[in-house]
Parts: structure tokens; sequence; C-alpha cells
């Protein structure tokens, strides 16, 4: 009797143990592994997208290449961006700009060929330094002995708020055109003639 019963244990203890890997066997698949594909992680949009402004203006390609921050609640000139301190005049790398044509900009001429672009923000007006050191980060080798072309500009401050940074190079005539800056609250354009 005692072996009968040992057994019937034995009998049943193995009964459940394959019951359970069976029932583990069938175990439904995730919805990605039902239709066959692994999902990938969201990548996270970048907080200052890269992006670039350009135009033809006669036979000039004028192109600005930048990383284009958002005000994201921030006070940015006289806060995030200091009065009176070199600005890389966007995030992350210099902003350059580029042109295949001598421009002539503030009086001053602009050879054609490829320049970082820097301000010194302040209230009343803002230094624009046009640079030969086009390839660095932000304005860590910023050096004024080398500007190509250095001249001062009158901000428009306006109520309504530019979330992201952005450049536009606009053509006014078959030979000139103006490059705008628009962040925050604040537009800076100049005008430029293609020689």
């Amino acid at each position: 009797m005692k072996n009968s019963i040992l057994f019937l244990c034995i009998m049943i203890l193995v009964s459940c143990k394959d019951t359970k890997t069976k029932v583990q066997e069938q175990a439904p698949e995730t919805e990605t592994e039902q239709k066959g594909t692994i999902s990938e992680p969201e990548k996270k949009k970048p907080l200052s997208p890269h992006t670039s402004a350009m135009a033809i203006i006669g036979d000039a390609h004028i192109h600005i290449d930048y990383s284009s921050p958002g005000v994201r609640d921030r006070i940015i000139f006289g806060g995030l961006v200091g009065y009176n301190n070199v600005w890389q005049a966007g995030a992350h790398n210099a902003t350059w700009i580029e042109t295949n044509k001598e421009l002539t900009i503030s009086g001053k001429v602009l050879p054609a060929g490829k320049y970082g672009f820097f301000t010194v923000p302040s209230k009343d007006d803002w230094t624009i330094m046009i640079n030969k050191n086009w390839n660095q980060h932000g304005k860590d080798e910023y050096d004024e002995k080398d500007d190509v072309i250095r001249f001062k500009v009158s901000p428009e401050i306006s109520e309504d708020i530019q979330e992201y940074l952005e450049y536009k190079v606009t053509k006014t005539s078959d030979n000139s055109g103006t490059i705008n800056m628009n962040w925050e609250k604040v537009n800076i354009e100049f005008p430029f003639t293609v020689n």
C-alpha cells in the first residue's frame, strides 16, 4: 500500500512538471514577436537641431550652417547668452557662413570662402565677427586676430517670441541681399552686395 501511494505521488509530480513546461512553451508571444519585428526605442528629438539657410544671389551661393536652440522658457539675451561676451551665434559648433563669391558687408570686403560667424550681443548694439576659424566647437578657439570682418548692427526688439534660432538669406536685388538672425525677442539684420 505504501509503495502504491509513493508511486502515485511520483506520477503526480512528474505529470505536474510536464504540464508546467508545456504551458510555458505555449505562452503567447509578445506583440513585437508576433509581428516578426523588434521595435527600436524612439529616438529623442535634439534640443538644438542642425539646420541651414541659403540663397543664390547673382552668381553667389551664400550658405549659413548652424544648430538651432529653443528658448524653452529661458531668458536668452542677457541670461543664457550673456551681454558683452562672444557667442558662436548658435548651439554646439560655431555657426559658419560660406560664399563662393566676394561680398561687401558694411563697406568691407569678404573674400569667397568659409568662415565662422560670431557675435557679441549687448542691449544697444551687437558686434558681428566673420572669422577665419569656422571649424570649432562653440567659441572655444575664437581669436579676434582671425576676424576678417568686424562691424556693428542695432538689434530690433519684438514683443513676439521666436522659439527657435533662425537665419535667413534674402535676395533684395540682382546683386544684393540681407542676412537675418532672429531668436527670442531679438532680430538682427545686415545687407551685403555681391562683387
